[in-house]
């Protein structure tokens, strides 16, 4: 069981004036509105409706923080959290789906958006969900560029993978690994973003992203949590990792409620021919 499973509801702001202010670790979530982005979330915490994927592209324009540690499992448990135990958060952005957001509000999630990841200080790092058949919009691109002066990681989630042949994938993985390599500091050294292939449909890649995830978090050590080891092969950040494999590459060194998942997967699935 991952300690991921532990995520429950905590806050939810639209000022940067109500970001809590606890000094724990915290990984963000972003990506288009239909990139998958609650779905992958929902499936990494065994839960179904932890995180809201809107049928309206753009219409969630909050932050919300998803803590881990200081109750039991699963939201259903009515038990209070006891706030000095948690020990990390989880924190899923605005999806950037501008279509359905007027021209005001657009301005006020992009400062909104902007300045947390450049400037949040607990913010260890980002996973940036991405659609595996058409990533690097020039949304995500404006995303990794408002992150990368931070140097901090940045993992990337090719969803919907299973959309793809054998070939495709691997050629998603070869241009993302191309253009994630192209950000270097300023010594000239890759900045330490990685990349993986992920499909909430065929639950693929969920191991290597659980295990990613819970290592940024710095939520590893100590050996209490099953899913600390990675499968035979999928070691992630490993040098080389083979593109054909679909498992986590270091850009840098080269069963829960399965309908509620599934529902979130259909909405995903509805929301694919949205702008």
């Amino acid at each position: 069981m991952s300690v991921l499973w532990q995520a429950r509801f905590f806050t939810t702001v639209n000022r940067l004036q109500d970001l809590p202010k606890y000094k724990v670790p915290e990984v963000a979530f972003a990506g288009r509105s239909n990139a998958g982005k609650s779905t992958a979330i929902n499936l990494l915490c065994n839960q179904k409706k932890l995180a809201f994927a809107s049928k309206t592209p753009g219409r969630t324009q909050h932050i919300n923080f998803f803590s881990i540690g200081g109750a039991h499992v699963a939201m259903h448990r009515k038990d209070a959290t006891r706030i000095d135990e948690i020990r990390a958060f989880l924190v899923d952005l605005p999806g950037y789906g501008y279509a359905e957001v007027s021209g005001t509000a657009k301005h006020h999630w992009q400062e909104l958006l902007g300045r947390y990841v450049q400037a949040r200080e607990q913010l260890t790092a980002l996973v940036l969900i991405m659609d595996a058949r058409r990533p690097f919009t020039d949304l995500d691109v404006e995303m990794l560029e408002w992150f990368a002066p931070t140097g901090k990681p940045i993992h990337c989630l090719l969803s919907k993978s299973d959309k793809l042949n054998r070939s495709e994938q691997a050629d998603a993985l070869r241009l993302a690994r191309t253009i994630l390599g192209s950000y270097v500091d300023e010594s000239g050294a890759p900045l330490p973003f990685s990349v993986q292939l992920f499909s909430a449909l065929k639950r693929s890649g969920l191991d290597e992203a659980d295990l990613k995830i819970r290592t940024l978090l710095g939520l590893v050590e100590g050996g209490n949590d099953s899913a600390d080891s990675a499968p035979d092969g999928a070691t992630v950040g490993a040098a080389g990792a083979d593109a054909d494999t679909g498992k986590s590459t270091d850009v840098g060194a080269e069963a829960g409620d399965d309908a509620g998942i599934d529902a979130g997967i259909d909405a995903d699935n509805a929301n694919d021919n949205k702008p």
